[in-house]
This record gives structure tokens, sequence and C-alpha cells, in this order.
């Protein structure tokens, strides 16, 4: 059930593209990089509309190729709804750590939108199950699953489960799997696949490192705009998903570099030190992927391509 107030007039207004949502309740310090502009509850319970704005001057938007939006604006539209819908609508306190334990998403490529001259108007459907609560009724966690469309037809969904842990439970959590590392330096652009190899539009877009013959999680810019827009304490979930997807492309010379689908599974945190490393195998257009470190696999995944 939802639970914060809402009337008819608030369920049936239109979607609005003119403004952002707070950048506070997707967890984001710039609002350039809040793309959310709208949530109202539905009138079935525990769904909600949404509308978003996809810029092509977005980072990730690609140089070449195709006109179309990388499938990672997709899945951050996913990531800032798990955090909108529970804070705003099921009274999860702001003061909670949220934690992605795993997500999905799927692209039909004959039904994706063009891309507009200046942004792309996204509407989504989001329906919440799953929401686990404490005795006294607060929201622990829940699962979502997004229908994405534009123009009237869906394109796109995806979907993931989030939990909410208060402060002093999350600090117990990481002194227990912290390993007291400082942050690594970048490795060195000598020691980097190339930009045409990794299919990204610049040298600081990318996530991966050489190492013989295997390849580490080490972004190329620590504050990158997308992927490190604030302070982390762990190497996050969308960067793991783009080090999947650069190692398949770096992998298959290529051939393989927009997926069309995906998994990704957390099964502990991934830290910021040692670098982990991306393990990935090729079953003809589907790429299984591992991230393991110290020995120890922290994430584990799939993409699939066309």
């Amino acid at each position: 059930m939802n639970t914060s107030p809402s009337g008819p007039a608030e369920k049936s207004r239109p979607l609005s593209w003119s403004r952002t949502v707070e950048r506070e309740l997707v967890h984001r310090t710039s609002v350039a990089e809040v793309l959310l502009t709208d949530v109202r509850p539905a009138p079935a319970a525990d769904t909600f509309d949404a509308a978003a704005c996809w810029p092509r001057a977005h980072t990730t938007f690609p140089r070449t190729g195709p006109q179309r939006h990388s499938p990672l604006v997709l899945v951050e539209t996913l990531r800032q709804l798990g955090l909108y819908v529970p804070l705003r609508f099921y009274g999860v306190p702001a003061t909670c750590h949220a934690i992605i334990t795993d997500l999905h998403f799927r692209l039909s490529p004959a039904a994706e939108p063009p891309a507009a001259p200046g942004a792309t108007e996204i509407t989504c459907r989001a329906r919440a199950s799953g929401v686990r609560r404490t005795p006294d009724g607060t929201v622990t966690g829940l699962r979502l699953d997004v229908d994405f469309a534009a123009g009237g037809a869906v394109f796109g969904r995806g979907g993931g489960g989030v939990r909410f842990v208060p402060e002093a439970g999350y600090a117990a959590l990481r002194a227990r799997g912290a390993t007291g590392t400082p942050t690594p330096a970048p490795p060195p652009p000598a020691h980097r696949p190339g930009v045409a190899a990794l299919t990204v539009n610049h040298l600081q877009d990318a996530v991966l490192a050489l190492d013989g013959d295997g390849l580490l999680v080490a972004p190329a810019d620590p504050l990158h705009p997308f992927l490190f827009d604030h302070p982390t304490d762990h190497v996050p979930g969308m960067v793991l998903l783009e080090a999947a997807r650069q190692a398949v492309a770096y992998r298959t010379g290529g051939a393989l570099a927009r997926p069309r689908g995906g998994r990704l599974r957390a099964v502990r945190f991934t830290e910021l030190a040692p670098l982990a490393r991306v393990l990935c195998t090729r079953h003809h257009s589907t790429c299984v992927f591992r991230i393991v470190q110290g020995g120890t696999p922290t994430a584990y995944g799939t993409l699939s391509y066309a």
C-alpha cells in the first residue's frame, strides 16, 4: 500500500518534464545527473507513473554509431526510481543507506526511440512488490519492476531489489568488510586499452586497466561526473556493470559493444582496494561475467547482445 497521501488530483494530473525531482531523493549531487522529472502514484496500489528526461549531452551518449542512448541511462533511471519511490512514498528515512542487491534490464532495439535533438522524454510505469517492514512498520526493502516507453510504445523493461539500512547498521556492516587499504591511484594510460577497444568516448570514461592478460576494475577518472557523482566507500554497482560491458567489448574486439539486456547480482561489497578483476566468458550472443576481489567473487551477471 502507498503510504504517502495522494488524492485523486495527484493521480490524475499529467506528468511533467519541466524540472527535475529533488536531487537528494535520488542520491545525486549534481542536478545535471538527475534524470527523473516527475513521479506520482498510479490508480493501482503500489504502482507509480514517472517521467524522465534523457539528454544527448550526457557523458554516456555515444559519439559514433547509432544515435541511441546508452543502456546505462536506462539502468540509472531504474536506480533513481528505486531510491525515489521508497523515500517519497514509503516513508523510508533519508538517513538510511540504500543497498542495491540485484538488477536486470532488457531493451527492444526495434522499438527504441531515436535520440531527440535536445533530450528524449521517457515515460515509466513502476510496480513495487515484496515490501519488507520491521515490526514498527519501517520499510527495510522492496523490489521494483519498471516499463520504459517513448511516444506511447514500450521499448524497455528493468527491475531489481534494494535494501535500506540505518546509519548504525551500515557502519557495522562496512566495518566487517572494509580492508582499511587506501584508494589506489589510477593506473597510467599506458596500462589501459584504448578508447576504441573499450568502445567509450574518452579515456576518462575507461574503467578498466590491463594486468598482464587480465583486466582490473580501475576507473581512469575517480571524479567522473556520472560514475562518481558523490563520494563512496565502495565500488558502485554502475561501475561494475560498465566494467563488465567494457570487458566484453575488449575481449570481442568491439564485436559486442552495446548490450540489449543484462543482469547483475552483488553478493558482497566490492572494495576500492585492492583492485578487483573482471572475468567474462562468451556464449554466442550472451556473456557471463564475474567480479573477483582477493580471490573472492563479489558480483556476477550476464550481458546479452543482438
